[in-house]
């Protein structure tokens, strides 16, 4: 058996930018993102503020039910964000297995094509280190993958409630140290 061959192992990367070779972009998976529990509670209670002014003034006019509402679990389980991990021979020869983040479009990386990655490590040191930035060094292209953040995860209804409760609470708060 040859145990002195020209393959090169696959190795974490240890610079933060890296020029090679699209290797292989591996079949995506979901990864459920935390959500920081204090400041869930903190948008939750703000909205809770809110939502019962809009339920007195549904009551005053009887408009009817509201939407549906998400539970506290359900919010807390925070949203998932789709993981690729990308395999990529730098000029050196050597396979660096690192994770993209997010969605690009399809036809955005091809196998063979020439980029330039900006890494970025993960708070846990056992997974390879997530894409910030690709550039597409074969057609051109800066490249961005995007996920799910808090925000968008708790949706616009749920933040503009929570910024009216805010604001209910800053009027009370402001009423009461006038009088």
């Amino acid at each position: 058996m040859n145990t002195d061959s020209n393959i090169r192992r696959a190795v974490g990367p240890t610079e933060r930018i890296i020029t090679g070779r699209l290797v292989r972009l591996s079949e995506g998976y979901a990864r459920e993102m935390r959500v920081a529990q204090p400041a869930l509670v903190a948008v939750l209670t703000a909205a809770g503020v809110a939502g019962l002014l809009l339920r007195v003034v549904r009551a005053l006019f009887s408009s009817g039910g509201g939407g549906a509402r998400r539970s506290f679990k359900d919010l807390k389980k925070g949203p998932e964000y789709l993981v690729t991990p990308v395999r990529v021979r730098d000029r050196a020869g050597w396979l660096v297995d690192v994770e993209m983040h997010g969605h690009l479009p399809l036809s955005a990386l091809h196998q063979g094509d020439h980029i330039q990655l900006t890494l970025r490590p993960q708070r846990d040191a056992q997974l390879p280190p997530r894409i910030e930035r690709i550039v597409n060094l074969t057609t051109g292209q800066l490249l961005t993958p995007r996920t799910a953040t808090l925000w968008s995860h708790l949706g616009p209804p749920l933040v503009l409630q929570a910024v009216l409760g805010v604001l209910v609470v800053l009027g009370v708060a402001a009423c009461s140290a006038l009088t």
